[in-house]
C-alpha cells in the first residue's frame, strides 16, 4: 500500500478552477465516500481550502487511482475530467511524503511559513477522523507532518514572512500616497494576515483604521486593539470613498472589491472624471485575489498584488529561513522513509525469532527426556546457553536486515529471510495483522516511510510537480 496526493493550488491553476474545485464540509464528505467505494483506495483525507484543495488516499495500485480520483475530483466540481487534468499534480509514494510536509511547514503557500496551513492540515485530518476515512497509514502520515510544520515555526524565524510581506505592501502603498500619518485606511478581513496589516497600519501613524469583515464581530476585536472602528460589509462601497488606503486579506473564493465601486469612489473624491484629488492605494493580499484586476486600469490608483511582494522578498532574510525550513523537511522525510522501512521488515524479524524460540524450545524439552537425571543448576546453565547461541546467531541478520531495508533496489530483503529460513508466510502476515494498529499510536510522533514503487513511475513537469508516467496532461 502507498499514499497518493492529487491535487490543485494557487500555483497550478487559474482562480476560476480553484472556486469550481473548492468543497464546503458536505461536498467533503460526499467526495470521501465516493472515493472509498472505489476499487483501490483503503484511506482518504481531503483538503479544501481557498488555495488548494488535495486528496491525500491510501491506495493498492498508482494508475488506476489517478484516474478514479481525478474523475471524482471533477465530478464534483461539474467539470470534465480534461478540463481538471490538465491544472493537476500528482505525487506518489515518497514525493507525496514531501509535498504534504512542505504544505505543513508553510513552503507551498503564497506566503512562504504562513501558519494558518497548520491549522488547515489539523482540520482536514479531524473531519477525516470524524468520517472514518482514516487508519493506520494517513493518521501517522499526518500527525508526522503536523510535528513538521510545528517544528519549522519553532526552529527558525519563518513567522516573520507575514510580517515581511505587510511590510513591503505598506512601503509600497507608503511611496503611492505618502506618509500615513494624515491618511484613513481600511482592512477588509479578520484573519491573520488582517491582524498583521491592522497593527502595521497604526504603527505607521494612520490617521484612522477601519475594519470590514463579514463576521462583524470579529472586526471589533481587530478594530479595537487599535483604538479603530469596525463596520459591517455592506457599507464597503461607502467606506472606500472615505479612506486612501485599503488592504484586503478575506478568506473568500471569489472577488470581495470590485472595479465599479472604486471607481464610484474615485469619482466621490475626484472631480467627477474618474481621477482622484490625492493618490489612492489598494493592497490585495488574498489568495486567490479579493480585488478585481481591472481596479488597476482606474486612473489615480495603484493595485499592490501579493505576487508582486512575493517577488520582491525573495533575496530577503525570508527567503533564508525558507531555506532552513526545506533542510528540515528534507531531513523528516529521510527519517520517515528510514523508520517505515524498517517498520515493513518487522514482522519478517519477529516471525523468524518466534521460530528460533520453538526450536530451542523443542530441543530443550527433547533435552529433558533423553537426560531426566540432569539437576536444575546444570539444566538451567544450558538453556540459557542454548538461547544465548541462538540469539547471538539472529542478531547480526536481523540488524542488517534493518539496516539494508531502505535501500534503494528491487531486492525485497524481508522476503530473502523469510525465503532462506523458510519462514510461514502465514506466520509473517499474523504478526502483521497484530503489529499494523499499534503501529499508529505507538509511532505517531516518530518517521514512517510510505512503501510503493519507485520514482520511475514519476514524471517531473514544469511546474516542479510529479505527474503519473502516461497521464494526461
Amino acid at each position: 500500500m502507498s499514499v497518493l496526493v492529487v491535487g490543485v493550488s494557487h500555483k497550478s491553476g487559474p482562480v476560476e478552477v480553484l472556486e469550481r474545485l473548492t468543497l464546503d464540509d458536505d461536498g467533503v464528505r460526499k467526495l470521501v465516500t465516493d472515493l472509498l467505494d472505489t476499487e483501490h483506495v483503503t484511506e482518504a483525507v481531503v483538503m479544501s481550502t481557498c488555495n488548494r484543495v488535495e486528496i491525500y488516499v491510501e491506495v493498492d495500485r498508482f494508475h488506476g487511482s489517478v484516474e478514479d480520483v481525478s474523475r471524482l475530483l471533477s465530478e464534483r466540481a461539474d467539470m470534465t475530467t480534461a478540463d481538471v487534468v490538465q491544472h493537476l499534480y500528482v505525487h506518489y509514494d515518497e514525493a507525496a511524503v514531501a509535498h504534504l510536509f512542505s504544505v505543513a511547514a508553510g513552503l507551498d503557500s503564497m506566503v512562504v511559513g504562513e501558519s494558518q496551513v497548520l491549522g488547515q492540515v489539523r482540520r482536514a485530518l479531524r473531519s477525516a477522523q470524524g468520517l472514518g476515512s482514516v487508519g493506520p497509514a494517513l493518521n501517522v502520515l499526518f500527525q508526522q507532518a503536523l510535528r513538521v510544520g510545528k517544528r519549522g515555526h519553532a526552529e527558525t524565524d519563518i513567522d516573520r514572512a507575514g510580517p515581511s510581506v505587510v511590510a513591503a505592501a505598506l512601503d509600497h502603498a507608503e511611496s503611492t500616497v505618502g506618509p500615513f500619518a494624515d491618511r484613513r485606511a481600511l482592512v477588509v478581513g479578520a484573519g491573520a494576515m488582517a491582524g498583521l496589516a491592522v497593527a502595521a497600519l497604526d504603527r505607521r501613524g494612520a490617521t484612522e483604521v477601519l475594519v470590514v469583515n463579514r463576521t462583524q464581530e470579529r472586526a471589533e476585536v481587530l478594530a479595537a486593539g487599535v483604538g479603530g472602528q469596525a463596520a459591517a460589509l455592506y457599507t464597503l462601497p461607502q467606506l472606500l470613498t472615505e479612506v486612501d488606503i485599503v488592504v484586503s486579506c478575506t478568506g473568500a473564493t471569489g472577488v470581495v472589491i470590485d472595479a465599479g465601486p472604486v471607481a464610484a469612489a474615485l469619482r466621490s473624491r475626484g472631480n467627477g472624471d474618474g481621477a482622484a484629488d490625492r493618490p489612492y492605494a489598494i493592497v490585495d493580499l488574498a489568495m486567490p485575489h479579493d480585488v478585481d484586476p481591472a481596479v488597476a486600469d482606474l486612473p489615480g490608483v495603484s493595485l499592490i498584488g501579493i505576487e508582486i511582494l512575493v517577488r520582491a522578498l525573495a533575496d530577503s532574510p525570508v527567503a533564508a529561513d525558507a531555506e532552513q525550513v526545506r533542510a528540515i523537511v528534507a531531513g523528516e522525510v529521510a527519517a520517515f522513509r528510514a523508520s517505515r522501512a524498517a517498520a515493513r521488515v518487522t514482522p519478517t524479524v519477529v516471525a523468524l525469532r518466534s521460530m528460533a524460540t520453538e526450536i530451542v524450545a523443542a530441543e530443550l524439552d527433547r533435552l529433558d527426556g533423553r537426560l531426566p537425571e540432569l539437576d536444575p543448576a546444570t539444566h538451567k546453565e544450558l538453556e540459557q546457553t542454548v538461547r544465548r547461541v541462538a540469539d547471538k546467531l539472529l542478531h547480526a541478520p536481523t540488524v542488517r536486515i534493518k539496516e539494508l531495508a531502505d535501500r534503494p533496489g528491487a531486492v525485497s530483503y524481508a522476503d530473502a529471510l523469510a525465503e532462506l529460513f523458510s519462514l510461514d508466510q502465514g506466520a509473517v502476515e499474523a504478526v502483521t495483522r497484530v503489529d499494523e494498529p499499534s503501529l499508529a499510536v505507538e509511532r505517531s510522533a516518530d518517521s514512517q516511510r510510505i512503501p510503493g514503487r519507485q520514482g520511475a513511475d514519476r514524471l517531473t513537469t514544469s511546474d516542479g510537480s510529479s505527474r503519473p508516467e502516461g497521464a494526461e496532461s
